[in-house]
């Protein structure tokens, strides 16, 4: 599956799972263009318990043909739902695990005002990269504020989309403009709101002003 941009939504396993799969279909049908599973498991779950909830969403999630990946957790990935893996980090023994899935993969990593990462991105072909935080954010707050500058810096160094995430909601969203992105990485903006489809079209209307 290819990368494409718009609303990237990062879903909380913690969120009770009916709950949650009730949104995640309402954002589906606002638009939503690529999922995350978070690295937030319960703590009771065991891995079969991973492997239920990734599957209990891709049958929400198969009929809008979405990409689905997970957060972190490597082993995952033999789970044939998942269309790959995003990393906070540059992750350890990065060659060596990726030879050991036997199949493409979409690879996503965080980047903050550490430019380097985006160049361990860049010669690693990645398949996007997503900057944290771009505004405060109680879900992200061991992210520091990215500068604008930093953005516009790594357009000079790499073709690869990029995403913004960390604390953008459909008022502040608009004080992206003039950056370079093809996207934008939400939580509570859609999993806290009442009506998460109305929410998920809000972000798309306002994302084609800003790209037009």
């Amino acid at each position: 599956m290819k990368i494409k941009g718009g609303v990237y939504l990062v879903l909380d396993p913690s969120v009770d799972k009916q709950i949650l799969l009730e949104k995640l279909e309402q954002a589906l049908q606002g638009g939503v263009r690529l999922l995350q599973i978070w690295n937030n498991w319960p703590d009771s779950f065991q891995l079969a318990d991973k492997h239920r909830l990734i599957e209990a969403i891709r049958l929400v999630a198969g009929g809008y043909g979405v990409p689905l990946i997970v957060n972190e957790y490597w082993e995952l990935l033999e789970n044939d739902a998942l269309s790959g893996i995003h990393f906070d980090r540059i992750p350890a023994n990065y060659e060596a695990r990726q030879s050991k899935i036997r199949r493409d993969f979409i690879t996503g990593i965080t980047c903050s005002n550490d430019l380097s990462v985006v160049e361990w991105a860049e010669n690693h072909q990645l398949d996007y990269i997503s900057f944290c935080s771009m505004f405060p954010s109680s879900s992200v707050d061991s992210c520091e504020i990215v500068l604008p500058e930093t953005v516009k810096r790594t357009r000079e160094m790499t073709k690869i989309p990029v995403f913004l995430s960390g604390g953008i909601t459909i008022d502040n969203l608009t004080a992206l403009k003039g950056l370079d992105f093809a996207g934008i990485a939400v939580i509570s903006g859609i999993l806290n709101s009442d009506a998460p489809q109305e929410s998920t079209q809000a972000y798309n209307r306002v994302l084609n002003q800003l790209k037009s």
